[in-house]
């Protein structure tokens, strides 16, 4: 491990006992360095340890336009951040744009105004007590990406803008951290070339480096955050990155990259509707790559932004019980390996003003993560079709070392041996239970069985009485198509294209598989299947095959005629 000068990480234990030795004659210099760099790395490390859970101020200050509201979130209040910080979080970075609010060169003067409101922010979430990431953010791909061909302007740019930054921050504590740009990318000139892309990235590191560290106050050893090409945790670019951070012989700096899920199950394409083997061997190869090329070798790791591709569509496109097991592991895998996360959120999660979670099971989930793991089962879904016989149905459990307490439907409990039975972690719910909860007879949730255990988030079962969806003959064109849909109880997991001729159609035919709500999106308000306006965009003249999965089980036909722009639909 290439060594790196211990700074302001080092507690003021480790430099006492360092000086002791030194004086009393006890140690080498080689000794002394060598614990130095030691006792450096883990005290970065207790510094990101001491940020996580970590939460990001998505679409607000970063937003592209006249202000902070300009991408549809109110503006930031004191008291959001105070209702953040009283969630448990102990760390936000706040991502921002500055585009728009620099002035021309030479100068590139930030707007005061808006210096000035970012500085209310960042003080405001450093009043609560929490530790802050600002950055420049979607200035990445909006100038910065044109480095390639405007190389002098870019960087002049650049370098004022952090300038400017650095002289209004340098007296802020060390709970403050800069991180240099956000999501690098260098493909606006035209290049492809990785090691051209990563040597502009390394240019613009060493001048923020430079400007920042020589910028005086706290800034001298103020914590920076450098990530790999578009953040991206592929072991070429986080190599690059282990190079360009032990080439400044720093111990307050830290790497960061961003995670998103294995792409297929994170925007339900391809099939990949379940948190399977392949979306959990995708997470921990990642992380065990980012631990062993940096974490391993005393450089901290702060995952600047998490979630699910999907996310930016609806946070429906991926079913619940998946969703929240893919949460769950992704928490516990991220402690094992000492990496901070930091959770992107654009507004759909925590309410900018009720200050309420949209999703209060996946916040259990995740709050439950911090300290420990949360079971799961292989579904949240019970599903009994209509008229047929109810029998005894067994569910195996993910016990994640805990323990089944109780199970209950609104606050009363069930009874074990009666209602249900528990063999290991095969839980068998009685057919006298379910015919019980379903005697109302009706389509969709019946009840919801709310399983309790000694540690973490508690599993629902949702109770569904389903009959075979039924799709209706329609016509309309490419912009605007919509199948009526009676959906009977049951929702929409996938659908596949392909062509009658053969072959698969719409984007990505590489598989049948379309991609939930870019390529499809079913409504149940309004008992509609849309195909989206992009899905015709790569469909050709002539009969689509659709084929519907259900989390029912049921697998429903559907044929398209598709001519110019004129569509029509009927049931197989």
């Amino acid at each position: 491990m290439t060594k790196r000068k211990p700074k302001s990480f080092l507690s003021l234990a480790l430099i006492t006992t360092l000086l002791l030795s030194v004086f009393s004659g006890t140690a080498s210099a080689s000794s002394s360095s060598t614990s130095s760099v030691s006792a450096a790395a883990a005290t970065g490390q207790a510094y990101v340890d001491a940020m996580q859970p970590g939460w990001n101020l998505g679409n607000t200050l970063d937003a592209v336009g006249a202000d902070e509201t300009a991408w549809g979130n109110p503006k930031v209040t004191k008291e959001f951040i105070q209702q953040l910080a009283a969630q448990g979080y102990k760390s936000i970075r706040i991502p921002v744009t500055w585009d728009s609010h620099v002035g021309a060169a030479p100068g590139y003067t930030i707007d005061p105004t808006y210096l000035n409101r970012v500085k209310e922010v960042v003080g405001w979430a450093m009043d609560s007590n929490l530790y802050v990431m600002i950055n420049v953010h979607h200035d990445s791909w909006l100038w910065i990406s044109k480095m390639e061909s405007q190389h002098d302007q870019v960087l002049a740019r650049y370098n004022a803008i952090w300038t400017q930054i650095a002289a209004v921050f340098k007296d802020k504590s060390n709970k403050l951290m800069f991180e240099s740009v956000n999501e690098p990318r260098f493909t606006d000139g035209g290049t492809t070339d990785e090691t051209k892309q990563q040597q502009m990235l390394d240019e613009l590191n060493k001048s923020f480096y430079k400007i920042v560290r020589s910028s005086g106050g706290q800034n001298a050893a103020r914590p920076l955050v450098l990530s790999t090409l578009e953040a991206s945790p592929s072991q070429t670019r986080m190599d690059a990155l282990y190079k360009t951070i032990t080439s400044f012989n720093d111990s307050n700096l830290i790497a960061t990259v961003h995670y998103y899920g294995f792409w297929p199950f994170s925007v339900n394409i391809a099939g990949y509707t379940k948190f399977d083997a392949d979306t959990q061997k995708d997470l921990t190869t990642t992380f065990d790559n980012v631990y062993n090329t940096f974490t391993a070798k005393g450089i901290p790791v702060i995952l600047g932004e998490y979630g699910l591709l999907g996310f930016d569509k609806n946070t429906g496109v991926i079913e619940q019980g998946e969703k929240l097991k893919f949460f769950e592991f992704l928490a516990y895998y991220l402690k094992q390996k000492g990496i901070a996360p930091m959770l992107w959120d654009n507004g759909q999660h925590f309410n900018r003003t009720t200050y309420k979670w949209s999703d209060p099971d996946l916040f259990s989930v995740m709050k439950a993560g911090w300290t420990g793991r949360s079971a799961s089962a292989e579904s949240d879904l019970i599903n009994i079709k209509k008229g047929t016989a109810v029998k005894d149905m067994n569910v195996n459990l993910n016990l994640n070392g805990n323990t089944l307490s109780s199970l209950s439907v609104n606050g009363s409990a069930l009874v074990k041996g009666t209602d249900y039975t528990l063999n290991s972690n095969v839980l068998t719910l009685k057919a006298s239970l379910i015919t019980k909860l379903i005697s109302s007879g009706k389509l969709g949730v019946n009840a919801v069985i709310t399983a309790k255990f000694n540690k973490g988030a508690d599993w629902k079962f949702n109770v569904t009485v389903y009959n075979t969806p039924v799709l209706s003959s329609t016509s309309g064109t490419t912009s605007s198509f919509s199948i009526p849909t009676q959906f009977n109880g049951t929702t929409l997991a996938t659908m596949e294209a392909v062509y009658t001729t053969g072959g698969n159609a719409g984007p990505q035919n590489w598989t049948p598989y379309k991609e939930f709500e870019t390529t499809f999106s079913p409504s149940y308000s309004t008992n509609t299947i849309k195909l989206q306006p992009d899905f015709f965009k790569d469909v050709n003249d002539g009969t689509v095959t659709l084929k519907f999965h259900f989390w029912s089980g049921d697998v429903v036909n559907y044929t398209i005629t598709k001519s110019g722009t004129t569509v029509t639909g009927k049931a197989s």
